[in-house]
């Protein structure tokens, strides 16, 4: 299957993993709050309790799940693949705990709801991880080359641009028509977005193969739980990857906690917000168009590094506007989407460089784990999600924001508002340079060490033909 060419088909394909499983996972971030408030009337403090454990479970259980399809496989090979078998067996999982979450706890109240709802939570989010961690994986597995790595991190891009939008089109439109208060709304929305999410998700499996055989031929059965603190130790390039994460997510989260005061506060119009929106479509669509044809001129790092600079250099030269002069809302908002464009280039592209880890991993310490290092990774995304939902709030109140203010109509102090602007433009430059130092300083793959991991593949493949 190694010189078989990754086809048209195969990246559409590929692209029908993100956006099936956004069909579910999507709703989870734009509805899930009024459901529990609203629906269910949770306390808020009972509710912040439950998302704190939900939150951990989230993020010990994608490492966890990636290191035991890797051992699974060490034990089990499977003629299908490593990864594709576990996406059949995740699929109708995952439609039907999304239907559950968002229908069975209605139906109890109190104790015996909390109790349903806890279970239902980490069930859905357990078959979520059981089809991410293969999805995600199966690109180091398509991929053979940087061009084909990259071509595949578009199409995701693709994909989960789609499977963002769907949801958003569909579930609001059954609490418009059903009322927003009727539980039943959200049984039938769910139900909807959960069938569409499950005919993708099977497409994604039909549609796409293992075509690296380093990820398919048969691993080394010593895969242990702890091999991924080694690959912290010896592979700089993941490390670079992890931190990387944990940077682009503390930007995104941060922003996108805080963009309603920049427009409210600051800018003085919040009905900016969906301009923002309108722009930023287009322009994430040409960053995916064109991203593969510059990738396979610049190579996929320095695609991922010279876009970070830039967008960096855009958000900090945007603040120091807004500190110097005012800065029509116009203007931010052309200024602040093209910013995120080029820092967004990593978010869309970072997938090829997972495979590359992979690869550079397998080079260093004989293993090839896409499994737990992908797991791992996600472990450090959502560690940045985390960092940026919880300091955005926290700083919030340290620049002194009073949201009397804000509920009478008057505006807030000088300092509070050169705060917001801080926060909301000068933070996220900040948080964009560390990710461009770490891909700058930290990782160490270069054209000598990618000839070197390439005769090691070569030898690997001579020995095994001679077997």
């Amino acid at each position: 299957m190694a010189n078989s060419k990754l086809t048209m088909k195969h990246k559409i394909g590929y692209a029908f993993g993100d956006m099936g499983g956004c069909m579910t996972f999507a709703l989870m971030g734009a509805f899930v709050t009024r459901y529990y408030m609203n629906i269910l009337k949770i306390n808020p403090v009972l509710l912040a309790t439950l998302l704190l454990i939900w939150n951990i479970w989230d993020a010990v259980n994608d490492p966890m799940m990636g290191t035991l399809m890797d051992k699974w496989y060490a034990k089990h090979p499977n003629p299908k693949g490593k990864f594709r078998p576990w996406l059949l067996r995740a699929t109708p999982l995952l439609a039907i705990t999304s239907v559950a979450f968002w229908t069975l706890p209605t139906f109890f109240e109190g104790t015996a709801m909390l109790i349903v709802l806890f279970l239902c939570k980490i069930l859905y989010e357990g078959c979520y991880t059981m089809f991410n961690i293969p999805m995600g994986s199966m690109l180091s597995a398509m991929a053979n080359t940087d061009e084909e790595r990259a071509a595949l991190s578009s199409a995701r891009g693709f994909g989960s641009l789609i499977g963002n939008i769907f949801p958003f089109m569909i579930f609001p439109m059954f609490l418009k028509f059903m009322g927003e208060e009727n539980p039943m709304a959200y049984t039938v929305g769910s139900a909807v977005c959960a069938a569409i999410g499950f005919v993708l998700c099977l497409m994604h499996y039909f549609m796409t193969e293992e075509r690296n055989v380093s990820a398919t031929e048969e691993v080394s059965e010593n895969i242990k739980f702890t091999d991924i603190l080694n690959v912290f130790r010896v592979n700089r390039p993941f490390v670079a990857l992890c931190l990387h994460g944990v940077c682009i997510c503390t930007m995104q989260y941060v922003g996108s906690t805080l963009g309603t005061y920049m427009f409210v506060d600051v800018l003085g119009d919040v009905g900016l917000m969906p301009l923002s929106s309108v722009i930023a479509m287009p322009l994430n669509i040409i960053t995916l168009l064109v991203a593969p044809k510059l990738a396979k001129k610049l190579g996929l790092e320095n695609l991922i590094r010279y876009g970070l600079l830039i967008g960096s250099a855009m958000y900090i030269s945007l603040f120091v506007a807004h500190a110097t002069t005012t800065v029509s809302p116009l203007v931010h908002v052309i200024w602040s989407s093209l910013a995120m464009a080029f820092a967004g280039i990593s978010m869309h592209m970072q997938w090829g460089l997972v495979g590359e880890t992979i690869d550079y991993n397998e080079y260093v310490t004989g293993k090839r784990t896409e499994g737990s290092m992908y797991g791992a990774f996600n472990l450090t995304r959502r560690i940045g999600q985390t960092v940026g939902n919880s300091a955005g709030v926290l700083m919030l109140g340290w620049i002194g924001y009073d949201a009397g203010l804000a509920a009478a109509g008057q505006a807030q102090s000088a300092g509070t508002i050169m705060g917001i602007k801080a926060l909301c433009v000068l933070l996220p430059g900040v948080f964009v340079l560390g990710s461009w130092a770490a891909f700058k300083f930290v990782w160490n793959i270069t054209p000598e060490v990618r000839a070197k991991m390439a005769a090691f593949k070569a030898a690997k493949s001579e020995a095994k033909a001679a077997q």
